[in-house]
C-alpha cells in the first residue's frame, strides 16, 4: 500500500487495511511461515512516517518482525498510516480482529496506543520511542540515543578538518534533541574547540520525509565549513547524505546500519537496534513471556552503538575502534554522564 493511497482517504486506507489483514500481508508481509502445520502467530505491524523502505527506523522495526518471522509461523500485516487520526483506526481494526501483537512504530503512537490498549486488555501492544507507564498489555520500547550518539560525535570530531561538524534533525521534538546532544557532547568531550551547526527540518512529522529539505540544510552547513554532518531525521536523511556525498564530505547514518546507503561517504551509523527490541519483545509475547512496562535500551545491552563494517572500516582506524571502546565502557560505568538534553531551549 503507498503512500500515495493512503493519503487518498481515511475510507479508502481503512478498506485496504482490512483487505490487508484478510490477506495476511499489505504491503508486503511475512505471509504464513514455516508451513508446519502451526497455528501462526498474528502480528500487525503499522508504520511510522516514511513509511518501509526509508532504510532507516522503519526498516530496522520490520526486520525485527522478519527475524521473527524466520523462526516461528506468522501471519503479519504491515502499513502505513497517512493521517494522524488514521494510527488510531489501523491500531482497532488490527485489535479487533484478533490479531496477537500490534506494534506501533514510533513515538507518534503513544496516544492511540493508549486508547486501543485499554479497549482490548488481551492484545499485546509494542509502543516503540513512546513512553506508557503502568499499562500491562503495552511495552514501551525506549532508548538512550544519547549514549550511541556520543561516539559517533567522537568519530566526526576526531575525523575533521575543518573542526565543523553538523547535525540535522528530522522533527524538533526531545527525542531528537537526545541524539543532537549526545552527539554534542562526544564531539566536545574529545575536542573541546569544536564548532557544531544545527538544523532541523520542522515541527510536524512531515519533517521525518522530507529529502528535499534534508538535501537544503545538509548543502547550507557544508557552505558554512561542516566536513561530517550527523543526521537523525528518517528520509529526510537520504537528502543529507545526498549533499555530502556531491560535496565530498561525510555523512553519519542513523537508526539502521546505513554505511552501504553511500559507501565511501559514510563514516558510519549511530545503530538503534529497534530490530534487536521487538524481535524479542514479539517472541516474549509468542513464548508467554510478555511483559507490560517500559523497557530501556543503551550502549550496556548493546540497544545503541556505532557501525563498523566492511563499506567504513577504513575510514575508522585500529586505534580509534580502541579509544571508542574506552569510551563505551566509561560511559557504562557511569565514569562519563552522557546528556540527554541539548541545553539550548
Amino acid at each position: 500500500m503507498t503512500r500515495g493511497n493512503a493519503r487518498s482517504g481515511a475510507a479508502v486506507w481503512i478498506l485496504a487495511i482490512v483487505v490487508g489483514i484478510g490477506l495476511a500481508g499489505c504491503g508486503g508481509g511475512a505471509g504464513d511461515s514455516k508451513g508446519d502445520g502451526e497455528k501462526p502467530f498474528r502480528v500487525g505491524l503499522v508504520f511510522d512516517v516514511g513509511g518501509k523502505g526509508d532504510k532507516s527506523f522503519n526498516d530496522s522495526a520490520y526486520e525485527g518482525v522478519q527475524r521473527v518471522a524466520a523462526e516461528i509461523p506468522l501471519q503479519l500485516s504491515d502499513f502505513e498510516p497517512g493521517q494522524d487520526a488514521d494510527r488510531e483506526v489501523g491500531l482497532r481494526r488490527l485489535a479487533s480482529r484478533g490479531y496477537d501483537v500490534v506494534i506501533g512504530v514510533g513515538f507518534l503512537f503513544t496516544d492511540a496506543i493508549g486508547a486501543v490498549a485499554a479497549e482490548f486488555p488481551d492484545v499485546h501492544f509494542i509502543l516503540v520511542d513512546g513512553r506508557l507507564d503502568g499499562v500491562d498489555n503495552v511495552a514501551s520500547l525506549v532508548f538512550r540515543e544519547q549514549e550511541g550518539s556520543f561516539l559517533v560525535g567522537a568519530i566526526a570530531a576526531w575525523t575533521s578538518k575543518t573542526g565543523t561538524l553538523g547535525f540535522v534533525g528530522g522533527m524538533d521534538v526531545p527525542l531528537i534533541h537526545r541524539f543532537e546532544a549526545g552527539y554534542g557532547a562526544g564531539a566536545r568531550h574529545v575536542r573541546p574547540d569544536v564548532e557544531i551547526l544545527v538544523g532541523y527540518a520542522g515541527v510536524r512529522p512531515e519533517a521525518f520525509a522530507d529529502p528535499v529539505r534534508g538535501k537544503e540544510i545538509g548543502l547550507s552547513q557544508i557552505s558554512r565549513g561542516a566536513d561530517v554532518i550527523f543526521h537523525a531525521s528518517g528520509v529526510t536523511g537520504l537528502g543529507v547524505i545526498e549533499a555530502a556525498k556531491e560535496r565530498g564530505v561525510y555523512a553519519i547514518g542513523v537508526d539502521a546500519n546505513q554505511n552501504h546507503v553511500a559507501p565511501g561517504t559514510m563514516l558510519t551509523s549511530m545503530i538503534k537496534r529497534v530490530d534487536n527490541a521487538i524481535y524479542k519483545t514479539v517472541m516474549d509475547s509468542h513464548s508467554g513471556r510478555f511483559q507490560g512496562g517500559l523497557v530501556e535500551f543503551g550502549l550496556a545491552d548493546d540497544g545503541v552503538g556505532y557501525a563498523l563494517d566492511e563499506y567504513n572500516r577504513e575510514l575508522i582506524p585500529a586505534d580509534m575502534v580502541t579509544r571508542l571502546d574506552a569510551l563505551r565502557q566509561s560511559i557504562i560505568a557511569g565514569e562519563i554522564v552522557v546528556p540527554f538534553e541539548t541545553g539550548r531551549r
